[in-house]
């Protein structure tokens, strides 16, 4: 599918996990990049005008997920709510779940990554590696399916570094399938298989914290329905429109 239809505003507003007053969740698409980079180009935060849903002004970006991830995007709907996801994603206090499939299936069921992390090259600031004198950086990760040399894995950032979950998964010996930069994946090889697949966000103190979950996409289905894992379906979040 190609970026200018993923990016129309009718299957953008299709893509729209949860909304209310304060915030939107996006299925973001794989392949595509959230902003513009140096060089342009399509990209989501351009098309953010087709989900005003009757606001004055275009939602925004609260955080990050890299072009070839897929899945749990948050947007916040006026400044008051970016205020609040800005303090809320740097504390760590918004759940996240990532799921990936991986080289080389690990022999643990589970574990913790707790490794600094760091830019591997001042003029490439994406670019990250393991390093003692890098910020903190620490994941938790739980095997959910092996097969034919590959496991699907579960995910769980509790510091958002750049690439952090491609950057441990490579240092433990476990690289993204698809993965160019960190797994050497092969030109022409298979797309990266990473996708945000759950969010939990505490916007109000009083609430429960706003979840949602993302399908998988059709990429990473494919890769599922071929080793034979069975996915569950996501579970729907109830819009409610408060302010």
């Amino acid at each position: 599918m190609s970026s200018a239809s993923v990016l129309s505003p009718d299957a953008l507003v299709s893509r729209v996990l949860h909304r209310d007053g304060l915030i939107l969740i996006l299925d973001k698409p794989a392949g595509v990049p959230v902003h513009a980079g140096p060089k342009g180009g399509p990209n989501l935060e351009a098309a953010f005008g087709a989900l005003r849903f009757g606001l004055p002004r275009d939602p925004a970006l609260a955080h990050r997920l890299d072009k070839d991830t897929s899945g749990c995007l948050v947007l916040g709907r006026h400044r008051k709510a970016l205020a609040r996801l800005g303090k809320l994603f740097s504390s760590g206090r918004v759940g996240k779940t990532y799921w990936a499939v991986v080289q080389g299936a690990p022999t643990a069921d589970e574990g913790r990554i707790d490794a600094p992390l760091a830019k591997r090259d001042p003029h490439r600031g994406w670019w990250m590696a393991v390093d003692p004198a890098g910020l903190p950086s620490v994941t938790e990760w739980k095997v959910m399916a092996r097969g034919a040399g590959l496991a699907w894995v579960a995910f769980t950032p509790l510091t958002g570094r750049t690439h952090q979950i491609r950057a441990h998964a490579a240092h433990v010996g476990m690289p993204l399938l698809g993965d160019p930069i960190y797994g050497a994946a092969p030109q022409g090889g298979p797309p990266l298989h990473l996708h945000a697949r759950a969010v939990s966000v505490p916007m109000r103190e009083s609430r429960p914290p706003i979840e949602a979950e993302a399908p998988l996409p059709p990429h990473m289905a494919a890769t599922f329905t071929a080793l034979g894992w069975e996915a569950p379906e996501p579970r729907l979040s109830v819009p409610e429109e408060t302010s």
